[in-house]
């Protein structure tokens, strides 16, 4: 039987208030849903009181019942601590975060947590992100609201879609899978998020169809668009379609695909965690991971490893969990490493940085494996020496991937997709002339080399594109296979027994 959110939260304020911990924060903006719990969930000789900067404490369990002029919170902590009643009591303030930034306030709160330690009672702070003052923070402890399940998001979808249309007219026609498909997109929202996604892609056009899938996609993404420098929201039109080769990777991602829906749940499959690509610079890595989100049609999410580090002491290992932590909260996502080799490689040798890379390095691989959202890791790497060994092992990605340097088939279409691109037709070129002039190069750089021989066309009057100035634009630039063709070499090497061929 499937728990409510409410029932869910109302078991967990039950368990943690039982005067155990003094202090506790719920980390939620879901105000509403904590107060219509709190007296689902507390014992009658229990007594609570709420506080919020407008209207102060509340005693007892009547709401119009006030401590005088306790609108500020040392204010509202010095009445509990001299006035209230010496018995066992759960306390809640609402966004005390602006506040504790006072001496006096933090003050004030230091000793009210001990108040209620002598009584088996409990201080909690209500609030998304609240950091409590260093001093407290060993006797925080935090609590999340349970998110909605599967089926509760459904039935959310339903109900704020029939709450609309009772003050606009809201034309609705959704299949079910598209219906599982939106749901499955706003997990790990809460209750009050789902419902304003829901509500701000019904009220675009006044609609609710298969089309707003993509737009619930997008309002979640704002509604969870507190990410730093860390992690960031990229854009990514990309299909398969415009990726010429991989013909592997890409029959394993569709597999995958298919095994993250609800039916392969019940199944007994579990969500795909993710995927090491190996290979060339320019080979498509960067283009696969930007067109698995596409075609899966979740937010793709880059970690900047590089950004992770502080000269701050335990920020760094701060901003990882916190950028892992939003990321959970984005699932269903694609969380994209680039170059990941730059980001972790000191862990794997005798750094100076006093263990910080070994610590960042252990916090990204415990997430790797015990991470309970359904977020699908895409990590790349151009320099497989410089990697950890710890994360090649099985278990950390489904698969590790190589990506060569595209074969005659696949260089006829990485042509003729930036062909298109560009507004030409590809059956205008000698084709089988052009993939012997790019034997060697990567998709980047027949890219390039494209473009180079449009801005030779371009400059002598704007004439028509010719296969003879792609032939003389490739042959003026050697690829990467013959200016790294050494390290190429001791790539292949290592993974043609490590790796999976991604052609």
């Amino acid at each position: 039987m499937t728990i409510s959110t409410a029932n869910a939260l109302s078991i967990v304020l039950r368990r943690e208030l039982d005067g155990t911990h003094p202090l506790i924060v719920i980390d939620t903006d879901d105000e509403p849903e904590v107060r219509q719990t709190v007296p689902l969930s507390i014992d009658a000789s229990i007594e609570t009181r709420h506080w919020s900067a407008l209207r102060g404490i509340s005693k007892g369990r009547f709401i119009d019942e006030f401590a005088a002029e306790s609108e500020h919170p040392a204010a509202a902590f010095a009445w509990l601590i001299q006035q209230a009643p010496k018995h066992r009591s759960a306390n809640f303030f609402y966004d005390l975060g602006p506040y504790l930034g006072d001496a006096r306030t933090a003050r004030a709160l230091k000793e009210a947590v001990e108040w209620a330690r002598g009584l088996f009672g409990s201080i909690v702070l209500v609030e998304r992100g609240l950091k409590v003052p260093p001093s407290l923070a060993n006797d925080a402890h935090r609590i999340t609201v349970p998110v909605p399940s599967h089926e509760e998001l459904l039935d959310i979808v339903r109900s704020t879609v029939r709450g609309v249309s009772q003050t606009r007219k809201i034309e609705a026609s959704v299949r079910r899978s598209t219906l599982d498909a939106i749901a499955r997109t706003m997990r790990g929202l809460t209750k009050r998020q789902a419902e304003r996604v829901v509500v701000a892609a019904a009220t675009e056009d006044d609609r609710f169809d298969d089309a707003d899938l993509e737009r619930v996609m997008i309002h979640k993404r704002n509604a969870c668009a507190d990410l730093d420098g860390v992690l960031e929201f990229v854009q990514a039109p990309v299909s398969m379609d415009a990726i010429g080769g991989l013909g592997k990777l890409k029959k394993w991602l569709a597999d995958r695909h298919m095994s993250s829906s609800v039916d392969a749940e019940s199944f007994g499959l579990s969500n795909p965690r993710g995927m090491l690509l190996l290979g060339v610079q320019g080979a498509g890595k960067s283009l696969a991971a930007k067109a698995v989100a596409t075609a899966w049609k979740v937010p793709l999410l880059r970690l900047d490893a590089g950004a992770l580090y502080d000269k701050f002491v335990g920020e760094s290992e701060r901003k990882l969990r916190d950028s892992l932590q939003q990321a959970d909260r984005m699932a269903p996502a694609v969380l994209w490493i680039d170059e990941i080799e730059k980001g972790f490689a000191s862990a794997s040798s005798m750094s100076s940085d006093g263990g910080l890379s070994r610590r960042m390095f252990g916090t990204l691989l415990t997430w790797m494996q015990e991470r309970p959202s359904s977020i699908f890791l895409v990590a790349t790497a151009n320099d497989v020496s410089a990697l950890p060994p710890e994360l090649l092992r099985k278990g950390r990605f489904d698969e590790i991937f190589f990506i060569d340097l595209p074969g005659e088939e696949a260089r006829r279409a990485i042509l003729a997709i930036h062909l298109a691109k560009r507004k030409r037709d590809a059956k205008t070129f000698d084709l089988d002339a052009l993939v012997a002039a790019t034997e060697g190069y990567s998709g980047a750089e027949i890219e390039a080399g494209i473009e180079s021989a449009l801005r030779d066309a371009f400059g002598d009057g704007q004439r028509a594109l010719e296969t003879k100035d792609l032939v003389a634009a490739y042959h003026r630039s050697p690829p990467i296979s013959v200016i790294m063709a050494d390290r190429i070499a001791e790539l292949r090497d290592w993974a043609s027994s490590r790796c999976v061929p991604a052609e």
